[in-house]
């Protein structure tokens, strides 16, 4: 299973679940991932709704296969910056 943390960016699609097919896909800034037994290889994920420009429009609460998630993992800002 692939390991989700909070701020990554997850691709939500039909291969999550049939219900995010075709338009239906989201684009969703990972907020939390909720600890509580679900079906096997099934979580809930909550976070915003990111649209085409990366601007957070809805939060959500949504129930997906975990292998179906595709993830781009948050960019770690770093406190001393490159030349300094």
């Amino acid at each position: 299973m692939i390991d989700l943390r909070p701020g990554d960016l997850l691709l939500i699609g039909e291969a999550c679940s049939v219900q995010f097919a075709g338009d239906r896909a989201l684009r969703l800034r990972l907020v939390s991932v909720d600890p509580r037994p679900t079906y096997h290889g099934w979580v809930w994920l909550t976070g915003y709704v990111l649209n085409k420009k990366g601007v957070a429009v809805d939060k959500r609460e949504v129930y997906v296969r975990q292998a179906g998630v595709r993830v781009r993992r948050a960019v770690a800002l770093h406190a001393n910056p490159v030349g300094r």
